[in-house]
This record gives structure tokens, sequence and C-alpha cells, in this order.
């Protein structure tokens, strides 16, 4: 859908839903083993399972985890809180209702603060609470969805995974505040260790609730759940198609019906999924196997203490000591790399040449292999080195790229790929001196040229004497000996 008039006379509304799979040993109300993967139904039990006679127990990591993260986004962390039942009847929730919490959630009234274009816009937390998990249900088709499935399959592994829903308030206003949202709540997340938020994977998942209102009203329009965003970026074009199917319908006088719609990341469309169901349909109340959560304030007040420095404040520092600039900073968060350029620079790189050789050479490594930043097997006593390298004119920049393609695989240290790959520049006057030569004797119209005062085709000798040295001459000492031969002094 593409709409050409401006879209000034309707605003969108919309707040966003992310859930976040805990990086915990064990399940929510078990001890099952979470790690992502496995044969299918292999890591289950009773409880899990929801077999008659079990009983939960919750997982005191995952609420230090709910806690630390309500402290991250400025929650007041409330004394008493209470998991219910959330009754329904689909077949990845084995014991027909999924635990959670409903009025009383563990984290409440918070705020993430967003940096759009220099400016601060503040988006509610309207509330942070624990869940378990649904299984992953398996549509065997063509379709991969439950419509024109020929028969379904469910792994329960997932089931009782710990999660924490992060509801926020309807503040935000646009497809780019939606996406710096998610990316800012994510590296909060990785900086506080609680998950690995890897979106493709499924730990860490945003569902959008967007509707439109005529601008300068205050009533909110009615509102669509869209399903299935698992990327930023398809957060941001689900939204934005959202938003201008609303408002073609809001200026035709249509209404919009309140529904869960699907994105499909092919077709850059949404569409309808089921009715968008009620509070009162999933007949909520209190779980009567788990007693209130009331964590001890001397223990919050400790966690408070403990937490990391955020995303926001990383950003901030990397400009003021080492001089990034702000774009270049938020890349480096957002991949996970500000620890390797802290170890390169206490290790005597540049600060502004390794937070280049970071988010060029080594992010675009990772994007052009499918691995993420994090996982890559780089630290910044590499970094460090493979600049030192290059200073001291042992590895050309375009060797220096080949020497990091062999760290980035795994060979081992920028010296040893060097020297393995047989990269180092060459150091022996002497061979250089007779490529030299060799090159003004091949091209002697250049070297007339250059003898003349043309100094430009001095390039053409320097490329010459690179060839036959496969790229291993130091270019400024093949430059030198031109000039000396060539160039009157």
């Amino acid at each position: 859908m593409t709409t050409t008039e401006p879209l000034t006379d309707y605003e969108a509304v919309i707040g966003l839903e992310v859930h976040v799979e805990l990086s915990t040993a064990t399940k929510m109300f078990c001890g099952c083993a979470i790690d992502f993967g496995g044969e299918p139904n292999s890591r289950t039990c009773a409880v899990c399972l929801g077999q008659p006679g079990s009983l939960p127990v919750p997982n005191a990591r995952a609420v230090e985890f709910a806690i630390r993260l309500g402290l991250a986004l400025d929650c007041d962390i409330i004394e008493r809180s209470q998991f219910h039942r959330k009754n329904y009847f689909y077949p990845d929730m084995p014991k027909n209702y999924q635990i959670s919490q409903y009025d009383v959630a563990i984290c409440e009234r918070g705020h993430l603060d967003l940096d759009i274009d220099g400016q601060i816009r503040r988006i509610g937390i309207h509330r942070v609470h624990m869940e378990e998990d649904t299984g992953k249900t398996i549509h065997v088709g063509t379709s991969g969805r439950i419509h024109g499935a020929e028969y379904s399959l469910v792994d329960y592994n997932r089931a009782g995974i710990p999660l924490l829903e992060v509801v926020s308030e309807p503040d935000v206003r646009s497809a780019a505040e939606a996406q710096a949202y998610l990316s800012e709540l994510r590296g909060i997340v990785l900086a506080l260790g609680i998950s690995d938020a890897k979106l493709e994977e499924g730990s860490m998942r945003c569902d959008a609730n967007v509707s439109v209102r005529p601008r300068g009203r205050d009533v909110f329009g009615e509102r669509v759940e869209v399903k299935n965003l698992n990327s930023v970026r398809s957060l941001g074009r689900a939204v934005t198609y959202e938003i201008e199917r609303q408002t073609d319908l809001a200026r035709a006088g249509e209404p919009v019906i309140r529904e869960t719609r699907h994105w499909n990341e092919d077709a850059g469309t949404t569409s309808t999924l089921r009715a968008k169901e009620a509070v009162f349909d999933y007949r909520y109340f209190p779980d009567p196997d788990l007693v209130p959560i009331e964590p001890d304030a001397a223990w919050v007040s400790q966690l408070a203490e403990q937490l990391p420095p955020l995303p926001a404040a990383t950003r901030t520092r990397l400009r003021t000591d080492h001089g990034i600039d702000a774009e270049r900073a938020g890349t480096l968060v957002d991949a996970g790399l500000v620890g390797v350029l802290d170890d390169a620079v206490a290790a005597g790189a540049p600060p502004g040449d390794a937070a280049k050789w970071l988010t060029n050479e080594v992010l675009g490594w990772s994007n052009e292999h499918g691995v993420e930043p994090v996982a890559l097997p780089l630290t910044g006593e590499h970094l460090a080195g493979l600049l030192a390298l290059i200073a001291d004119g042992t590895l050309s920049t375009k060797l220096a790229r080949q020497a990091l393609d062999g760290v980035l695989a795994g060979e081992g240290s920028p010296t040893d790929v060097a020297r393995a790959r047989g990269l180092e520049q060459m150091s022996d006057t002497a061979e250089l001196e007779r490529m030299v030569d060799d090159a003004i004797a091949a091209q002697p119209d250049a070297a007339e040229r250059i003898r003349a005062g043309n100094h430009k085709a001095i390039g053409a000798l320097v490329g010459a004497v690179m060839k036959a040295s496969r790229g291993q001459a130091n270019p400024q000492v093949v430059n030198d000996l031109i000039r000396d031969r060539l160039i009157a002094r």
C-alpha cells in the first residue's frame, strides 16, 4: 500500500508489547533446561506439561531479572505481586492456561527515553510482568500457517520458559519511534545480561498495537494488534503499512475493525489473523498453587546498586571520552562491541581508528557471514595489534583486511594470520628496487611523463609494482623509490 497524500490529518497512536525470553538455566516453574533447539518435546516434565498433581515453584533468578529490568526502566518495584492463570485452549499450552501476572505486575510505571534526531522522547512503560512461554506450533504445508496446513505439530520444549513482557504506554507516534524503542530496549536487555535478545530466534518478540486518530484529538481510535515482527526492520515496515491502511479507511469513512493481524514479510502487508480477544475472554484468576511475590527492599536496593552502565550512558561516554560521533557510538552499542573497543583502546589503539574498523570492517564481515558480532572471536588486543601492524608498515590497509578476515574466521591473532597467509609487506629494499626498475623498463612512456613533470603518472608504476608483489609492497616506499629514480631533487 502506498499513500501519496501526506498523513497530516491523522496521527498514529502506537503501543508496543515486547516479550523477552530470559537466560536462566531452567524454566519458570520447573527444573527443565531451556537451551535453544533440541529434539522436540525432550525438555519437558510433569510441571511444564501440566500433569495432575504437579506443583510449580517460581524461578528466583527470573524474579531477579524482572526486578533488574524494572529498575533499568525506572519502574516502581511492587512490594506484593501475584501470579494468575490466563485461561485459553490453544494446543501450544498443555495446561490449557498460562501462568502470568494480571492486575498486579512486579514492575509498573516506568519510562524509556529515546534520542530522536537530537530530541528526547519519553515513552512510558505501563508494566513489566513475569509469565511463562508457550510451546511452538509448526504448521506443515505450503503456507506455513494454520490456514492451508495439512497438519500441525507441537513442540513443548519452549513451554514454561520464563518471559518478561514489557508493555509500553501508547506514546509512540511513528514507525521510526517504534524502531528506536525496540532497539533501545534490546540494548538495555543485553547490557543487563538477562537475555540474548535474538529477534531472529524468538528470544525477543514484539507485537505492535496501532491505531490512528484525527490530529489534535485526545480520543483513541480502534486499535489493531500486529504480530510476527521478528526484526527491527519488520516492525518499521509493518507499522508504516498499518498506519497507511487505517488512515485510508478513516478518510473513506470506513471503520477499523479491532483484530489481531499477521505481518507478511514477503508481501509487505498485514492480514486478518483472528478477532481480538477481550480481557474477560481469558477468565483470569489468582493461581492457587503460587504464593505472592514479595521482594525484600534491601535486596532490591542492592540490585539497583549493581546495575551496569546502560546504553544511553555508554553512548555518551564514547562521545565524550573517545570523540566518537553519535551515529558510530550508537552502532557500537547496538552491536555489543563496546567491550572490544574499550579493550583495544586500553591496549594502545587510537579510539577513532578502532571504532571505524569495528563499525565498517567487522560489522560488514558479520553481516556477510550471518554471525552475530558478539559471537566473533575478536578481542580488543586483536584489534589493537592489527592497527599496530598497519601503523608500523607491516601491513597495508588492504592486507590488514585480509588478516582481519582470518582473525574473524578463528585462525588466530593478526600476527599469526599475517605470517600464515604471507601477508607482511615486503621489507627487502633491494627486492623492491628491482621491482621498481622492472616497472620503469616495462612502461617507458609513463617514466618519461614523470620526468617531464607529470607526477600523476607515478600511479601507473606504483600499481605495476603492487601487482608484481601481490599487494605486499609498501606503496609509500615504492612511491619514494620511483621519485628517487625519475624526479631530480
